[in-house]
């Protein structure tokens, strides 16, 4: 967008309102199925059961390739074109799923989810950065945080109502992309997301990675250390015997719903800790793993869950409001499909990373999941140490 053409949004609440809704969609990507996954596995026994869980993992590989492809797209069209090509492609691959009777099918409407989050994701957290100033943009990425843990309870939630009635109507649940489509189309204005030189030279993807490696890939350890806990959390604290079945999916729920206050908080955490907020998610990490590991029982469990789900509400805020601030206006376009790429490229490996481990070490070690996860939790915890805090937090 050239420098004379930006100007300040006209209903700045509306425009807020309209991106943050974007943020309660991202994380169902894969996700919001789940809880039906079971039933699924049922209807399609005949079907290679790779396939079954690819329902899953698929848009999460589509995520990160349309990631790549992002900043082209961005030439191209305005932020209104993205956004609400990116809406549709989610709604309606979203709800399609659930009219397929063939697996293969199933598939590709699961890709238009992931093309359609690829689009998203970047703008959910880059437009934050591009319509409003550097002052607000800590509050907004802690409510963005929030709003995307909110929609990841309200998506399991409903899925998992609609699973006990069919597993069709589970797919349903991306319908809710539909209340963005409303916001978006009244209220976002369809700018170029632009850096503010209108002549400056584009990045390149590597000089862009180059520049930021360090936050890109202090996400992709976020991410794996946090998913190791969903993927695991329910066999381990089943394996022990002390908590019954039925309240465990109750403590993965409050699980989230502490990421939400830990979005919430984020930018009272930053003026209280200042450039020690780099190292918060890292070591409440490193502490909930801990518990998980050598108190376990109702307290560990409880305590640790606390710990790990305050860690990723108020981690992800924190990379993304610094590396924002470091790229100004251009974030959207060039540094946040790559963040965007970690984040779920890290979703989809985790779970592969932590089964080489355990197909290695095999059951020589009690709660290895946890114990590999307080390993990368103190790897990083030394990367953080390469992250410079923002002056205004120093």
């Amino acid at each position: 967008m050239e420098k004379n053409q930006i100007q300040k949004p006209k209903s700045g609440g509306s425009l807020m309102v309209s991106i943050l809704s974007l943020s309660l969609l991202t994380v169902m990507a894969g996700a919001a199925v789940a809880p039906a996954l079971g039933v699924i596995q049922e209807h399609f026994s005949d079907s290679n059961q790779l396939f079954v869980q690819m329902i899953i993992s698929m848009p999460a590989i589509f995520i990160v390739i349309t990631n790549f492809f992002f900043p082209r797209l961005c030439k191209a069209f305005g932020a209104k074109t993205l956004v609400l090509g990116g809406l549709i492609l989610y709604s309606a691959g979203g709800c399609l799923a659930g009219a397929c009777g063939n697996i293969g099918l199933l598939l590709i409407t699961r890709a238009l989810v992931g093309i359609g989050v690829g689009i998203i994701m970047p703008l959910s957290t880059g437009l934050l950065s591009f319509y409003f100033p550097p002052e607000k943009q800590d509050r907004l990425m802690g409510y963005s945080s929030a709003m995307n843990q909110m929609g990841g309870v309200i998506a399991t939630l409903l899925a998992g109502l609609l699973a006990g009635i069919s597993w069709r109507l589970s797919f349903m649940v991306y319908l809710l992309g539909l209340l963005s489509i409303i916001l978006c189309l009244i209220f976002l204005p369809n700018d170029k997301i632009r850096s503010e030189e209108g002549g400056e030279k584009e990045k390149k993807t590597g000089a862009v990675f180059k520049s930021n490696y360090v936050y890109i890939i202090a996400m992709f350890l976020l991410m794996t250390i946090f998913f190791i806990y969903p993927a695991n959390f329910a066999m381990e604290t089943a394996s022990d015997g002390i908590i019954p079945q039925q309240y465990i999916a109750v403590i993965m729920a409050m699980m989230d719903f502490i990421a939400f206050f830990g979005g919430l908080l984020f930018v009272r955490m930053k003026i209280l800790l200042k450039g020690n907020t780099r190292f918060l998610a890292p070591m409440l990490f490193l502490i909930g793993y801990l518990l998980l590991a050598l108190v376990g029982g109702w307290i560990g469990t409880l305590a640790g869950s606390i710990c790990i789900g305050f860690a990723n509400g108020a981690g992800i805020p924190f990379i993304i409001s610094e590396v924002s601030l470091k790229e100004g206006k251009a974030a959207a376009t060039t540094v946040m499909p790559l963040i965007s790429a970690a984040l779920y490229l890290a979703q989809f490996l985790s779970p592969v990373i932590m089964s080489a481990v355990t197909a290695a070490l095999g059951g020589t070690i009690g709660h290895l999941p946890y114990w590999f996860a307080v390993i990368l939790a103190a790897v990083f915890c030394l990367w953080s140490i390469l992250i410079s805090p923002s002056k205004k937090n120093k």
